[in-house]
């Protein structure tokens, strides 16, 4: 089978011809039919996460897929070939960019009735990731106001869709034509940060999603209320401003979770909330997905196509 494959850290990956994986007993067989690009998968390759997360070489790029199952093991139950789901691996493990991918049982959700399997591929990290830092450890609630930056980017623009859903005041952050699409996607109030500073124009805000980390985690401190809540996706917050700001912060450690990953299924299809897709490309053109993923541009998520 075709699969990406990764050498070393801070090497370009490259399509190689590899073994269809043998599965365990608690795993299925999955005929990828599509997998997207995440924000991790380039740190990854960098080698900025090697403490976090150690990659063996070669190493198989991707964690989120989508496809059918072309075969189970002795001991799954509740699976059959021929089912259409959507999974995210264990980003050490990787594998989803690849004809076949092996994937525990449990790890496993039904792709929603009429939904397209490059639409479905983009829902896991992101949309996990998103849930998990408004509801879980945010618990964002109706009237609460949240600050999402990054509106436009793959979690923020779930993350819109999901806290619109609850019922909670929605501010992003974005620029260029991630303007209108924060707006289209829900968005009360847009700023575009190239022309504004955020941290002038807002205060009391219960709940901060930071993308982007640096300066702009600094200056999100100073915009909530006493007792709210910064929670960063790609850095650990800074203690000493979060104790200076009588705020909470905390680092969100997304994890593979089956269970999570069915609920956030289950409210996208209840809320109407859609995949916000940057582009799509045949495997073969890896190399331009991963360039563009690379660039911190994308706006939603980039998909790749295994046939």
């Amino acid at each position: 089978m075709k699969a990406v494959r990764l050498d070393d850290y801070n090497t370009a990956p490259v399509i190689r011809d590899i073994t269809t994986p043998e599965i365990g007993p608690e795993d299925v067989l999955v005929r990828v039919g599509a997998a997207a690009l995440n924000p991790l998968d380039i740190k990854l390759q960098s080698g900025v996460l090697q403490g976090y997360f150690p990659l063996e070489f070669r190493y198989t790029v991707g964690s989120d897929l989508a496809g059918m199952i072309e075969d189970v093991g002795a001991n799954v139950i509740g699976w059959h070939k021929g089912d259409k789901v959507i999974a995210r691996l264990d980003p050490v493990a990787g594998g989803a960019l690849a004809g076949f991918a092996c994937v525990p049982a449990n790890y496993l959700v039904k792709v929603p009735e009429d939904m397209p399997l490059e639409v479905a591929a983009g829902i896991p990290t992101a949309a996990g990731t998103a849930w998990q830092a408004l509801f879980e450890l945010g618990g964002l609630g109706v009237g609460q106001t949240v600050l999402i930056h990054a509106g436009a980017g793959g979690v923020g623009s779930f993350a819109i869709q999901f806290a619109r859903a609850s019922g909670a005041r929605v501010i992003a952050t974005a620029s260029g034509d991630g303007i209108a699409i924060a707006r289209t996607l829900g968005a009360d109030q847009v700023i575009d940060y190239r022309h504004a500073d955020f941290a002038e124009m807002l205060s009391d805000i219960d709940l901060v999603i930071d993308t982007i980390g640096g300066e702009t985690q600094q200056k999100s401190f100073g915009v909530l209320r006493s007792g709210g809540r910064l929670l960063s996706l790609v850095a650990p917050p800074d203690e000493a401003l979060a104790h200076a700001h009588n705020v909470n912060a905390q680092f969100v450690f997304h994890m593979s979770d089956g269970d999570r990953l069915a609920r956030v299924v289950s409210a996208m299809t209840e809320s109407n909330v859609r995949v916000l897709i940057d582009r799509t490309v045949p495997l073969d053109q890896f190399a331009d997905a991963f360039a563009r993923q690379s660039s911190g541009r994308a706006r939603g998520k980039i998909i790749a196509t295994m046939v």
